[in-house]
């Protein structure tokens, strides 16, 4: 099992509710057990729910006792309970090592530990205690993670809605209502920002990892831009999808990192930063520099970088910042140009240039 369980899948009867719905009818959630749900939701773990029961019965009591909203992607039906959890793994796109399975009965645990060795298997009597265990103790607790199932339900409606859009991709974004705000990072968006340098690898153009440390003492230097990117759409928000790091010369700005979220690659967040940050550059008349760090799985970001307009010229401005404690790092060049701004969505940014200093 990974350190952090990302999605809680649980059962329904003597599990998450006691009794047996189609035998007793009326069941109840201990309160010890709804504060449980409620805390792993802050925390921003998903939960779900595996049940063989009747699925209009029982997603009808779990509306009834207030709950049904802390579940995403519910298994209810009489198929073997794996096959569930694997699909629901699957539809989130996570590890079966961060996934965790709960339920009264140990046949059905070793159903799911055979078939699925990763996953982690708790008896019911575990619910109460799971808060106080490592594996659902994340490190930090972000804005973002305290609304992650939230942003998931939209990310689902949209898909959805994506899925049943006849016409070209770039008209459905069109039909979102897409904002992208760039804004200076605060304290409080510190730990998101150090989350995405950390776990951002194909859409991270260094793969460098920035402390919480490094990030507070940059935020106080003049010479540094520490900007975080946020997108929302008329499904809901999407949260902190990118960082970037630039430091300015008089001549020259140098992009120390991009990072973006894989979540967005789809509606082109990562061109409309980049547009934006040339765009900035080239109205304080510098060029631009960006580092460029190959590794197995950012090449997509390269390729980002390419379609910009960043090339090996030769420029002074790279020479000028050369750095020889970092041989493998490409100081890509861009002189940039103005920038009539992204056709699919609206853009709010802070200023960088000199005038708005």
């Amino acid at each position: 099992m990974s350190s952090t369980v990302k999605c809680l899948v649980w059962d329904l009867d003597n599990t998450l509710w006691r009794g047996t719905l189609l035998e007793d009818g009326e069941v109840v959630v201990d309160d010890a057990v709804r504060r449980i749900v409620t805390e792993l939701d802050s925390r921003g773990i998903l939960q779900s729910v595996c049940s063989r029961n009747d699925h209009d019965q029982a997603w009808a009591r779990l509306e009834a006792l207030g709950l049904a909203e802390y579940f995403v992607l519910p298994e209810i039906g009489w198929g073997p309970k794996s096959e569930s959890v694997r699909r629901i793994a699957e539809k989130l796109n996570f590890a079966l090592g961060a996934i965790a399975f709960i339920d009264d009965q140990p046949a059905e645990r070793a159903e799911v530990a055979y078939h699925l060795p990763e996953v982690a298997c708790y008896p019911a009597e575990a619910a109460s205690t799971l808060a106080d265990l490592p594996a659902f103790t994340p490190a930090t607790s972000t804005v973002d993670s305290r609304r992650r199932r939230q942003m998931y339900q939209a990310g689902f409606r949209r898909d959805a809605e994506r899925a049943g859009f006849r016409g070209a991709d770039e008209d459905f974004l069109r039909t979102l209502d897409l904002v992208l705000r760039v804004g200076r990072a605060t304290e409080a968006e510190l730990s998101r920002v150090e989350e995405l340098t950390l776990r951002t690898s194909q859409m991270n153009a260094t793969g460098v990892h920035y402390s919480d440390g490094t990030l507070r003492g940059l935020l106080g230097d003049p010479r540094h831009e520490v900007l975080v990117a946020s997108l929302t759409d008329r499904f809901g928000p999407h949260g902190a999808i990118g960082v970037i790091l630039v430091e300015r010369h008089p001549d020259v700005w140098h992009l120390r990192l991009l990072a973006t979220s894989c979540r967005v690659v789809s509606f082109g967040a990562g061109s409309a930063l980049l547009g934006w940050l040339a765009d900035q550059a080239a109205r304080s008349g510098a060029h631009f520099l960006a580092d460029f760090r190959p590794t197995e799985r950012n090449r997509m970001m390269e390729i980002a970088y390419r379609f910009a307009g960043f090339d090996d010229a030769h420029c002074a401005c790279r020479a000028a910042l050369a750095d020889p404690a970092s041989p493998d790092v490409q100081r890509l060049h861009l002189t940039p140009a103005t920038w009539d701004g992204p056709t699919t969505m609206r853009l709010d940014a802070v200023d960088l240039t000199p005038a708005a200093r």
